[in-house]
């Protein structure tokens, strides 16, 4: 098959698919837009609808305020392409997604970054300290993985899983920060989270201060909080003025 052009890929793909890379394009141009890029060397991959176990990830090569949801490609588990496209993939840098999404059904979408501030955190000893209402979030539902080098090697994914559990947070030590959602939306919102968490940690420790940490009663009162709720930390109800932010700046993440 030869590649398609934007109009040709949403005649091949059903309309749930479509607003799924269009939402996932949304969701790299407002990474961009935000700083959390790393040139092109992060990936958010989702998790198409249907019983193929098939998978969106970015066209490896391009900047994130390039991506489109037809530039987007569609891969299986093992990051084979399922629909021709004139991009290269990175396997390697769909590892460590492909682990999550074979253990977590309730993972449509996982976004890593390798940032500034996330990798100084998750450098320090105590990870996430629990000293601002942001990082409250994150320690209600925050796992750890040990670096192990560059995340190219199968026998990685066990110990990632385990790692990982039901948590929607993950702390990629000595390498970044990882986030898991039900949807696009909600792993964006839950990677703001963290990011301001670990931006303000780093921020309040370069003041040189004695910093004040939060009750931990009230770190397990918001724990139990997310867990009984269904909305997470309601991506759903930021994610359309994100939308209208992109549209104002460029529309062109909808072709």
């Amino acid at each position: 098959m030869n590649a398609t052009t934007p109009s040709e890929t949403q005649q091949l793909v059903s309309a749930e698919e479509w607003q799924l890379r269009v939402d996932l394009a949304a969701c790299y141009r407002l990474v961009a837009l935000y700083g959390w890029s790393d040139l092109v060397f992060t990936h958010i991959s989702a998790r198409v609808p249907g019983p193929e176990h098939h998978f969106l990830i970015n066209p490896y090569g391009l900047m994130f305020d390039e991506i489109t949801a037809s530039s987007l490609v569609k891969v299986d588990q093992q990051c084979n392409k399922v629909i021709e496209s004139p991009y290269p993939v990175n396997p390697a840098g769909f590892v460590i997604h492909s682990a999550v999404h074979a253990v977590r059904e309730d993972a449509q979408c996982v976004l890593h970054t390798h940032t500034r501030a996330g990798i100084a955190v998750s450098a320090q000893k105590n990870g996430v300290l629990p000293i601002s209402q942001q990082s409250t979030f994150v320690l209600a539902s925050l796992a750890y993985h040990g670096y192990e080098g560059v995340a190219i090697r199968d026998d990685e994914k066990a110990r990632l899983q385990a790692n990982l559990g039901e948590a929607s947070f993950l702390m990629l030590r000595n390498h970044g920060l990882l986030t898991i959602g039900k949807s696009v939306a909600d792993a964006f919102l839950s990677m703001y989270t963290f990011e301001n968490t670990c931006q303000i940690q780093i921020a309040a420790q370069s003041g040189g201060g004695e910093l004040t940490q939060v009750d931990p009663r009230i770190v397990e009162g918001v724990g139990h909080a997310m867990k009984v709720q269904t909305g997470g930390l309601g991506g759903a109800f930021v994610w359309p003025s994100l939308i209208r932010k992109l549209d104002r700046i460029d529309p062109g993440y909808r072709n």
